[in-house]
C-alpha cells in the first residue's frame, strides 16, 4: 500500500540542542521540516531544550524524526527518552548511537572484530601523551564523543600532540589519537540496508575538517568516487559490516580512508549525518534519483516499519 502523508500523524523535526554542534543541527533540522512539508507531512520543528521531552508528551505527537547532532542527540540521551514516551524516532536506537558516538569505544569494537581501523590511543591527562607517542607521528587528534571534526587537529611531532590534546580536552575530557593515513577519503552513505554510491572528498585543507564540511566552496565531492566496481563493492560492504557491529540502523554514515598502497581504514560512523546544503547523504542519494524530499520521506518510513 502507497503511504500518504496522513499516515505518519504529527510529526516533530527535532534540531538545534545544546551540543557543540548546534548550529549545523539547526540547519539541518530546518532542511528536514521543509522537505517534509512539502511532502504534505504534518511536521513542527522543536529547537531541543532540557524540557524536550514534556513538550513532546504534551504535544500530541506521533512519531520524531531526529536531526540533533552530537551529544544528547546522537549518543542515546535522547532516544532513550523517546523509547519511555513510546515515540518512534528516526535512526539508530539506544545502544547504537550510544556506541557510535563514542569514537574511542567504536574503534574498540571494530579492532575486536578484526576490522581494519587505524592504530589508536587515549589521552585521559597528560601523563598519557608518552604512551601515545608510541604509535609514531603524524596523528589525528580529537575528542572522543564530538563530531563535524570539532576540536579535531593532526599533531606531527609531541610538542604539537601536546598542544593538540589540550585543544581537544576543551570539548571532552576523553581525547583519542589515532595514525595519521595519508590517501583518499571517502565516505559511504546507508539507508535501511542499502550502501549508496560512495563519495570521495577532496579538499585544500590538512584534512576534512569543519570548515571544510560547512563553509569552504572549494572542497571536492566525487560521484562516481573513482573507484572500479569491485573495489567500491568491496568498500560499501566493509561500511556496512561496520554499520552493524555498533548497532546502528535506519541510516546513517560511515567514514573511510585508503592508504597509498589500496588498503582501507575504517575511521566512524555516524548516526545522524548533517542534512545540510553541503552534507554528503542527501548527494549521494541525489546520486541515484533520490530527491532530498523523498530521501527524508524514506527515513521517516522506517518508523512506521518499527511499530
Amino acid at each position: 500500500m502507497k503511504l500518504r502523508a496522513s499516515d505518519f500523524g504529527r510529526v516533530a523535526v527535532l534540531m538545534g540542542g545544546w551540543a557543540a554542534e548546534r548550529e549545523v543541527s539547526l540547519v539541518s533540522g530546518q532542511a528536514v521540516l521543509d522537505g517534509l512539508s512539502r511532502r504534505g507531512v504534518d511536521a513542527q520543528g522543536i529547537d531541543v531544550g532540557k524540557d524536550v521531552l514534556q513538550r513532546l508528551a504534551d504535544g500530541g505527537y506521533d512519531r520524531v524524526f531526529n536531526v540533533l547532532h552530537g551529544r544528547g542527540g546522537e549518543d542515546g540521551v535522547i532516544q532513550g527518552g523517546l523509547e519511555i514516551l513510546g515515540l518512534p524516532y528516526t535512526g539508530s536506537g539506544v545502544m547504537g548511537s550510544a556506541i557510535a558516538m563514542d569514537k574511542y569505544r567504536t574503534k574498540l569494537l571494530l579492532q575486536s572484530l578484526g576490522l581494519p581501523t587505524p592504530g589508536f590511543a587515549l589521552i585521559n591527562d597528560e601523563e598519557d601523551i608518552s604512551a601515545a607517542c608510541e604509535l609514531g607521528f603524524p596523528q589525528m587528534v580529537k575528542p572522543a564523543l564530538e563530531g563535524s571534526s570539532i576540536g579535531m587537529a593532526r599533531a606531527d611531532d609531541p610538542d604539537q600532540l601536546r598542544t593538540a590534546w589540550a585543544t581537544a580536552a576543551k570539548y571532552d575530557s576523553h581525547v583519542m589519537t589515532e595514525c595519521w593515513v595519508s590517501g583518499a577519503e571517502f565516505t559511504a552513505a546507508i539507508l535501511g540496508r542499502d550502501t549508496l554510491p560512495l563519495i570521495k572528498l577532496e579538499t585544500a585543507h590538512a584534512f576534512y575538517d569543519y570548515d571544510a564540511k560547512y563553509v569552504a566552496d572549494d572542497t571536492r565531492y566525487l560521484i562516481p568516487c573513482g573507484l572500479d566496481q569491485a573495489n567500491e563493492s568491496a568498500l560499501q560492504a566493509l561500511a556496512l559490516r561496520a554499520f552493524d557491529a555498533v548497532g546502528a540502523s535506519g541510516w546513517g554514515r560511515v567514514d573511510i580512508l585508503m592508504d597509498g598502497e589500496g588498503r582501507p581504514w575504517l575511521i566512524e560512523v555516524n548516526t545522524v549525518p548533517g542534512m545540510t546544503g553541503h552534507s554528503l547523504v542527501p548527494m549521494a542519494a541525489k546520486a541515484i534519483g533520490i530527491d532530498f524530499d523523498e530521501l527524508v520521506w524514506r527515513i521517516l518510513a522506517q518508523t512506521l516499519e518499527a511499530v
